[in-house]
């Protein structure tokens, strides 16, 4: 789960706390089975804490459920981020995106299960993935590594094609993951404008080795 600086003090510790226990549980309903009308007493014994503290944090199950896609993406980003350090090829950290994306599917199945389920309604929000991607959409642009193209429509493609992917492995677990990656990673790039045997070459190269948990991860302005 995503993470945010220490609370000051005992209060605020708590506070915070109890605040990732309720997102945690949201996040657990929608990996589960993505419905929503799960009363906030239910919402509330899941993650141990007081049905009257759930008003503390939130205003509605509306605004908790939101907060929870929220938190999974930009999870999501990080781990892009800290096994994505030291990449610096627009077109590699696309392609290397899909090819994460379908492995996290086993290491990270309840992230996997919120992005499949809820992912889609936040193509085009500001949240911490989708800033990432227009980061990398705008710097192939701005290099000539991609064609010129709007980059809404771009990340509209390759958040398309993502999701794709991700439902993909879900629903055929019996399918080679990584090579249905490899595939789409390379039809991506072609589209992006990376010549066809670049593309190619780009989409097989190795994946970085996870880093270690003492090697920083890359800011998120990149």
């Amino acid at each position: 789960m995503s993470t945010s600086a220490r609370p000051s003090n005992r209060f605020e510790r708590r506070r915070a706390e109890t605040r990732r226990a309720l997102v945690r549980a949201a996040r657990q309903i929608l990996a589960e089975t993505g419905d929503t009308s799960a009363s906030i007493q239910a919402i509330a014994e899941r993650a141990d804490v007081g049905f009257g503290s759930f008003y503390n944090h939130f205003d509605s199950k509306t605004d908790l459920f939101e907060a929870a896609v929220v938190d999974a993406m930009e999870e999501f980003g990080q781990n892009f981020d800290e096994r994505l350090a030291g990449v610096d090829d627009p077109a590699e950290l696309v392609a290397a995106g899909f090819r994460l994306s379908a492995l996290m599917a086993d290491s990270h199945p309840e992230l996997m299960q919120v992005l499949r389920r809820r992912g889609l309604g936040h193509i085009h929000s500001d949240n911490g993935l989708v800033r990432r991607a227009l980061r990398d959409i705008e710097a192939g642009l701005t290099s000539g590594r991609f064609n010129p193209l709007d980059p809404v429509v771009a990340l509209t493609a390759l958040g398309g094609t993502l999701l794709s992917l991700v439902e993909m492995r879900f629903a055929r677990p019996d399918l080679d993951g990584d090579k249905a990656a490899v595939h789409l990673a390379e039809m991506v790039l072609r589209m992006l404008g990376v010549p066809p045997d670049d593309a190619h070459e780009v989409a097989r190269r190795p994946l970085p080795a996870p880093t270690s948990p003492a090697t920083p991860a890359r800011p998120a302005g990149r």
